[in-house]
């Protein structure tokens, strides 16, 4: 059985579908921009914005059944942005619609192939920022995104629980990343090494858990 991983053409993702497919694991990544060749990796188009992306993926992965589906692609526009100036309406309706939204639409078009699945999981990357007990100010429209992402993996682990589907909710870490930048604390590799781990772990027991890479819980 496969595991998906969306956002996999870069960053986190690419680093989380090349350490599953060296494990030996099935892995399809999902794209927007053309996907780079990895080996043991077989691409599906997605725009997670778009609604009618999700009916041709659906489409497409029809009975293929998926231990673990991780919502991976996101967005991060408002570093620069301050309080008196920035921030403007389609920058918040766009961080919601890739970091929230497509979450939700992920999980949702995808439930078939879970529960065709034994013991199947859905890994959620949100952030530190999204902490509400953690808020330090500043990234107002990402920050509130990732909250509503914690708090929608926190539901889902509720809802699908009965369905044997276990939910965890992940912060990576400050990653050397296009997003994380030069200065970040950790490599894509070891960050993506420690997220399989506590992937691994996870089970109907910890379903709803907010940790980091390391295993640390964050407070909601």
């Amino acid at each position: 059985m496969a595991a998906l991983v969306t956002g996999a053409t870069r960053g986190i993702g690419r680093a989380l579908a090349e350490a599953l497919a060296a494990a030996g694991r099935p892995v399809i990544g999902t794209h927007r921009a053309p996907p780079p060749d990895l080996p043991g990796v077989a691409w599906q188009p997605l725009d997670v914005t778009r609604p009618a992306a999700f009916a041709r993926l659906t489409a497409a992965l029809r009975g293929q059944a998926l231990e673990l589906v991780v919502c991976n692609a996101g967005i991060y526009r408002d570093r620069r942005d301050w309080i008196e100036r920035g921030y403007p309406a389609e920058l918040w309706a766009e961080t919601f619609a890739v970091n929230v939204t497509g979450v939700f639409l992920t999980v949702q078009a995808l439930l078939p192939n879970l529960a065709a699945a034994g013991r199947p999981k859905v890994a959620i990357l949100a952030s530190r920022m999204g902490s509400t007990a953690g808020a330090s100010g500043g990234s107002y429209a990402y920050r509130a995104s990732k909250a509503a992402a914690v708090n929608l993996g926190r539901n889902l682990a509720a809802d699908l629980a009965p369905r044997g589907i276990a939910v965890g909710i992940y912060h990576p870490g400050w990653v050397r990343t296009d997003m994380g930048g030069a200065a970040a604390d950790l490599d894509a590799a070891t960050a993506a090494a420690g997220l399989i781990a506590r992937i691994d772990a996870l089970d109907l027991s910890t379903t709803g858990c907010f940790e980091a890479w390391d295993g640390t819980p964050i407070p909601v």
